[in-house]
C-alpha cells in the first residue's frame, strides 16, 4: 500500500515522513490555539463595547425623559420606541448621574462653536463675472445660430 511506486521506502524515509506529520500536527494545534485566544480577545472586547454602548443607551433613555419631565408617551411618540422600554432602560439610571449628564449637556450647549473666517469665493465671483462678458450667441426661431455663417 506504498504511494512511492520506486519500491520499499527505507527506514530514515519513513522518519522523516513521521517527523513531517508530526510537525504539521503541531503547527495546526499551535494556529488553533492562537485562532482559539484571539477570538476569545475579541469576543471579550465587543462585550465589553456592548455593555458600554448598553449603559450610553440607559443613560440617554433617563436623560430624554427626565428632560421631557418623565413624559414617557411623548417621548416614545418622538423616537419610535415603546414607552415601557424606556422607562426599563431608565429605571437603573441614578437621578444623580442624569443630572450630571444634563448638565454635561448644557455645558456643551453653552460653548460657542469653533467658527471658520471664510474666505470670499473670489474665483466662483469671477467665473461668474467673466462668464456674463461673454455675450450668448443669436438664435434664430427656428433654433439655428445667427452668427454661423
Amino acid at each position: 500500500m506504498s504511494t512511492n511506486s520506486a519500491g520499499p521506502v527505507s527506514a530514515s524515509e519513513l522518519r522523516r515522513r513521521v517527523r513531517a506529520a508530526e510537525a504539521l500536527k503541531v503547527k495546526t494545534r499551535e494556529m488553533a490555539a492562537a485562532n482559539a485566544l484571539t477570538a476569545r480577545e475579541a469576543a471579550v472586547k465587543a462585550a465589553k463595547a456592548k455593555e458600554e454602548a448598553d449603559v450610553n443607551a440607559r443613560e440617554a433613555a433617563a436623560v430624554v425623559l427626565r428632560l421631557f419631565d418623565n413624559d414617557a408617551e411623548l417621548v416614545s411618540e418622538l423616537l419610535g420606541v415603546p414607552a415601557e422600554e424606556l422607562e426599563r432602560e431608565a429605571k437603573p439610571v441614578t437621578a444623580a448621574r442624569a443630572k450630571e449628564i444634563i448638565e454635561s449637556l448644557r455645558a456643551r450647549a453653552e460653548r460657542p462653536r469653533p467658527t471658520r473666517a471664510r474666505k470670499p469665493r473670489a474665483d466662483a465671483a469671477e467665473a461668474a463675472s467673466s462668464a456674463s462678458d461673454i455675450p450668448a450667441p443669436d438664435v434664430i426661431a427656428d433654433g439655428s445660430r445667427a452668427d454661423a455663417a
